[in-house]
């Protein structure tokens, strides 16, 4: 399965959750997630992260998963693979008996919603802002910058006021070197 996104920032939340409910998006209410980011043993930022696997923990309502996934055409287009996990820093500590390298945590607050076959996230990150997502899951061989250009288009139809980005979270909240 590929998940395949394209991220915006939010200038106005009120403008967007309004124009989500226009668009007949449900949101749900907020849950707090709580991700512990694993870069790939040997690993460099500057090799970029295509065709490398990362590794995510994440906490949410007290049920814990570990999620790889592997950046294909750009770093918002993955294979990726997930499943629940009993014991997080039993997880912890297979992934970096791998030797994984705990690189970011991630703590968000995530509201979710639906439009057909889009899924909606509308995430406020602590230390980077508020964004929308939006995710299609496709298990077939459509070119995934046609399906970000298809996501990209639906956002621009919602009229809101959305700055795409290409970065994930992990770069986004990451400090700046000096």
């Amino acid at each position: 399965m590929r998940e395949i996104e394209a991220k915006y920032r939010v200038r106005d939340l009120g403008a967007v959750l309004a124009a989500l409910r226009e668009a007949g998006v449900t949101m749900g209410e907020p849950v707090h997630q709580d991700d512990l980011a694993y870069a790939p043993p040997g690993w460099d930022p500057g090799q970029g992260k295509r065709g490398f696997t990362f590794a995510r923990l994440r906490t949410e309502n007290g049920a814990h998963t570990v999620t790889t996934k592997t950046p294909l055409a750009n770093a918002m287009e993955c294979v990726e693979h997930e499943t629940a996990v009993a014991d997080r820093e039993g997880m912890h500590g297979v992934l970096t008996s791998l030797g994984y390298v705990p690189s970011v945590r991630i703590v968000k607050s995530r509201r979710t919603g639906r439009s057909g076959t889009i899924g909606v996230c509308v995430d406020d990150v602590r230390g980077a802002g508020v964004f929308v997502e939006l995710e299609a899951l496709v298990d077939d061989d459509r070119d995934g910058r046609t399906v970000q250009e298809g996501l990209d288009a639906w956002a621009r139809g919602l009229g809101a006021d959305l700055e795409r980005i290409t970065e994930t979270y992990d770069v986004l909240v990451r400090p700046v070197p000096a």
